[in-house]
Order: structure tokens, then sequence, then C-alpha cells
């Protein structure tokens, strides 16, 4: 995501780049206090947290690290946003709510985590809120990019050594890529630029819906398309429960994200789930 920014922020003014690892300037959201720090030393007109604690399982095991990185600092980064009077753009997830039901998650749906990483994302926005800080706050779900591992790769992988492939068909959502996520998030700060009305809370994600059992069924028959040798075809992907690949976090069933208001705000049509990733495929596979 964090790649993908760079290249999508690049035409708006010069973008400084923080990772855990940079030298110069603190990037490390475990380090709130130097994080705050480096604000002041910058006084970005925009900051963009595209940095989270991710490991759903792990976070179960470690959970005042994920609160420290999902809540604590985008707290702290929203307090130094609000006195530098900085937007703040931040990235949440459809973990927030419970995933019950078929209907697409609204904004203003009530939340209710099933897991430690939904509980600290959740309290991640709270703070995002309370501090009173001009913010854009995109939740988003199944984030995938050609860079770096994703579920298509493993698919992949995974089709080539075995023969058969066992899928989750029982959970719902939209697979959606990090550089649609950045591209959006170019046009939002460039709209909201002299219109805070537009300022808030949306749900991004790309269009459609799909299982992981389709998807993976998808990137298998696009692969073999493109000439990629598997052992496991589209025939070979069967579909399971969730219940048949226990994990220490739940998973909400229903990710599914209602993005009209986002749509109607800034004016865009969200491309078919798709598109997105046989555009990634083509590249992984060339």
């Amino acid at each position: 995501m964090g790649w993908e920014l760079q290249r999508a922020l690049a035409p708006l003014g010069e973008v400084v780049a923080l990772s855990a690892a940079s030298v110069d300037f603190c990037g490390d959201l475990s380090r709130p206090d130097a994080l705050a720090q480096t604000v002041r030393t910058v006084q970005p007109d925009v900051i963009v947290n595209a940095a989270a604690h991710t490991a759903v399982d792990r976070a179960e095991s470690e959970p005042e690290r994920a609160r420290l990185v999902n809540a604590t600092a985008p707290g702290m980064l929203a307090e130094e946003a609000a006195r530098l009077g900085a937007l703040l753009v931040h990235y949440s997830t459809d973990y927030v709510f419970d995933g019950s039901g078929e209907r697409a998650w609204c904004e203003d749906d009530a939340t209710g985590p099933l897991n430690v990483y939904g509980q600290t994302k959740l309290e991640g926005e709270q703070r995002i809120v309370a501090s009173g800080c001009r913010h854009l706050l995109f939740r988003t779900s199944w984030v995938y990019a050609a860079r770096g591992g994703n579920f298509a790769k493993t698919m992949l992988r995974l089709a080539s050594e075995r023969e058969a492939l066992s899928v989750i068909n029982d959970q719902f959502g939209a697979p959606t890529g990090a550089d649609l996520l950045a591209d959006v998030t170019a046009h939002a700060i460039r709209a909201v630029q002299g219109h805070d009305d537009l300022l808030g809370t949306y749900h991004l994600v790309a269009g459609g819906v799909t299982t992981w059992f389709d998807y993976a069924r998808h990137v298998i028959g696009f692969a073999q398309g493109q000439g990629k040798a598997l052992r496991a075809g589209v025939e070979a992907v069967q579909p399971v429960a969730t219940s048949a690949f226990p994990t220490a976090a739940r998973r909400p069933a229903n990710s599914r994200m209602d993005t009209r208001k986002l749509q109607g705000a800034f004016g865009l049509s969200l491309p078919d789930w798709r598109l997105g990733v046989e555009r990634m495929l083509t590249e992984v596979l060339g």
C-alpha cells in the first residue's frame, strides 16, 4: 500500500515516505512519541497512514502491541494533525463489523468486531474522530498488491504443488487492489481541498462480491489462460466451510461494503474486483 501511495501521491506535492526502518525520521508506529516528533519536525499538510498491525491471528496473542499500532499511534497522529491543521488519511477495515447478515455494510451501521484486530482498528477510528482533526477514514477489505505476498500468489503456488485445493466458500467480500486504494486516495485528497463537507468516513472496496473459493477459481482459470502450467486446475478447487480451517481469530462471514457514499461524494465509479485482480496477475505472471 505504501509503495502504491508513493506513486499516486507524487503529483500532489513532495512526499516524505517513512517506514519502521527509516533513519532520518521515525516511521515506526510502535513508537508513538517519536512518531509525533516526526510530524512536528516535517509539518506536513497531509498525513497518510498506510501502516497497521494486520497479523489478525497473532493479534490475539499480542493485543497490547496491536492496540499500540492500530489505536494509540493513529490517535497520536490525529492529535498532531489537529495541532497543525493537517489532513489525516487513515485506512480501516470491514473487521470493525461483526460480519452478520448478507447486506453490504454502510458507514453508519453499528460496529461489533469479532477479534482483537477489529477491536483495535475500531479504537483507532474512534481516537481519530475524537481528536477533531480533519480526516478521511477509508474502510476497506481483502487488500492485495502485486508486490509482496497475497492470496492469489498463494493459490498459484499451491496449485503448482498440489493436485487439489480446498478453499473457504462462506465468507463474502471484494478483493481490492492497493493501486485502486492509492488512486482513490489521491483523488479524494484533491477533492477535499476547500471542501471540508467531504471529510469523514467512507467505505472503499472494488465493485462486485465473491468468496475466497470463487476468487481462487478465477485466479487459477486466468493463470491457465495465460499459459501457466498448474497441477490443480479450476475443477480441482473444492469449496469448504470456514470451520474447516480453525484460526485463533474469528473471521467475519459478511465483508460486503456499501460504497455508494464514496462514489456519490467524489464522483467515482469503482471497477469490478476481477479487473484489478487480472491486472495484478498479468504483472505477476509476466
